[in-house]
């Protein structure tokens, strides 16, 4: 186990005496790498389930990429890469909910995880009007970044990596907003009573106080999705489902939510011998 350093935790008995957001741990900066390591141990006890979940993925990126296609071509489909920055983490709220089976030795039900997902609805549109208003920022200024690309037929490469860099940065600062705030905050209101606010600022409190390992975590993210880009997506159906559990893991040992009551009601369904293990 991790040799973090704890926070203390808050001492509330009731509603009003909730911190505004949770403390956290101090990660070490390899901290991320448990995470991967506890979410391919996730993939392997429920293999089935978690290629359900990652099919599913792969097809919805099909479809969503012929639509793209046919209604404006490559430069659409660039945009929605960019774009599954925003999705990611709302996709991955079933497998957080895989992930809190297992961890208390339930067999996983993605029936159970629709109806998890469907009972956090208010939480999750909440969480997705905030990413849809910095998505909607965030393609304004791209398009005010076009402002910078060199008009001349002949444009030398000092302009065209200055067009690259203002580029470049203005996607990181947006991307790093959306990380930020999504980092934790979802796994957080499935487990939690705690509303979209609280989550959101606990998350962005926690990547700041941990900016090293939280960087690692970040590279390992974009790493997968070029992974999955280069494999036409085929490369989904596993890293999705093994960084959706390695989210919750990374949540788990970051974020100390204890002073919120539970809000995950699971079902008492044992896992068969067969899958344990």
């Amino acid at each position: 186990m991790s040799s973090s350093q704890i926070d203390p935790e808050p001492q509330s008995s009731g509603p009003e005496a909730l911190p505004f957001a949770a403390p956290c741990a101090v990660l070490d900066t390899t901290a991320p790498l448990r995470w991967v390591a506890l979410g391919w141990r996730d993939f392997r006890r429920a293999p089935r389930t978690s290629l359900y979940y990652g099919g599913f993925l792969v097809l919805v990126s099909y479809v969503l990429t012929y639509a793209t296609w046919k209604l404006g071509g490559y430069v659409l489909i660039l945009s929605l890469a960019s774009g599954f920055v925003f999705i990611a983490p709302v996709l991955g709220l079933g497998l957080y909910s895989i992930s809190c089976q297992l961890e208390r030795d339930l067999k996983p039900q993605i029936g159970y995880c629709l109806r998890e997902g469907r009972r956090h609805l208010g939480d999750e549109l909440v969480f997705s009007a905030i990413l849809l208003i910095v998505a909607l920022v965030w393609a304004r200024a791209a398009s005010m970044v076009h402002v910078f690309f060199p008009m001349e037929s002949e444009a030398g490469l000092r302009e065209m990596l200055l067009f690259l860099g203002i580029g470049s940065g203005v996607g990181a600062i947006f991307t790093a907003v959306v990380f930020s705030a999504s980092a934790f905050s979802l796994p957080m209101m499935l487990d939690r009573k705690v509303d979209t606010v609280t989550a959101v600022v606990t998350s962005v409190h926690a990547v700041l106080q941990n900016k090293l390992a939280m960087l690692v975590w970040a590279i390992i993210v974009g790493l997968s999705l070029l992974v999955s880009f280069a494999t036409a997506f085929l490369g989904l159906a596993v890293l999705m489902p093994v960084l959706g559990y390695a989210t919750w893991h990374g949540y788990r040992e970051t974020i100390q939510a204890q002073a919120w009551p539970e809000n995950t009601k699971l079902p008492l369904v044992e896992r068969p011998e067969s899958e344990q293990g």
